[in-house]
């Protein structure tokens, strides 16, 4: 008689801290190639989550990202990370043009008691994979960046949350009477992820 194996997709804390931590770093490397942030030949092609990704070669930026995913990573963990914005600022004026924002609300339950949670990998890579295209395609609904900018990383943690000296308070770097597309989500079981991205618009692009 044929036997049938069947297994399950457990994720556990540490597993779902790795997969929305590396998820920003792609996310991050997404934004700053389809917003023009850096050179288009300053990136090179990979696959990831099913679909071909741009991740940054710059020593720089790729050493600031690794700490950070690894930094989030930890704060995840710990049930104590709320939210992470990926800021576009124009390099002259400081303006805030752009703010991506990826709000995370954790099960607080896992944190606390360790439990466990049931979830297809599949599953989880086709909600990220629909972010991943709707960043992909934000050149059609952002307006164009037509200035050189930079970008920074905020960090949202709870208030007793230890911070390394390499962080630094900061503002909130709002932008005044954004407009605002919420783009898809996604939920590990253990941490959801919503995504936003809100932006400038220029008196003339209003009228």
């Amino acid at each position: 008689m044929a036997s049938r194996t069947a297994s399950k997709d457990i994720i556990t804390l540490k597993g779902s801290a790795a997969i929305v931590s590396e998820f920003f770093g792609y996310a991050a490397n997404s934004i700053l190639y389809n917003r023009g942030v850096y050179p288009e030949e300053s990136f090179g092609k990979v696959k990831k989550y099913g679909l071909p990704m741009l991740l940054t070669q710059d020593e720089a930026v790729k050493t600031f990202l690794t700490n950070l995913t690894s930094q989030l990573s930890e704060w995840l963990e710990g049930g104590k990370l709320q939210r992470i914005v990926l800021v576009i600022m124009s390099k002259a004026t400081g303006e805030v043009l752009e703010r991506w924002n990826f709000n995370i609300i954790t099960d607080g339950e896992v944190v606390e008691k360790g439990a466990v949670k049931e979830k297809s990998d599949k599953e989880i890579m086709r909600e990220i994979q629909a972010i991943m295209r709707q960043v992909n395609s934000c050149i059609s609904f952002l307006p164009c960046l037509d200035e050189p900018c930079i970008f920074d990383v905020l960090a949202y943690t709870d208030s007793d949350t230890t911070v390394p000296f390499t962080w630094m308070e900061s503002d909130a770097k709002l932008i005044d009477n954004p407009q605002m597309v919420k783009l898809h989500s996604f939920d590990t079981k253990i941490h959801k992820v919503d995504t936003l991205v809100s932006y400038k618009v220029d008196d003339l692009d209003e009228q």
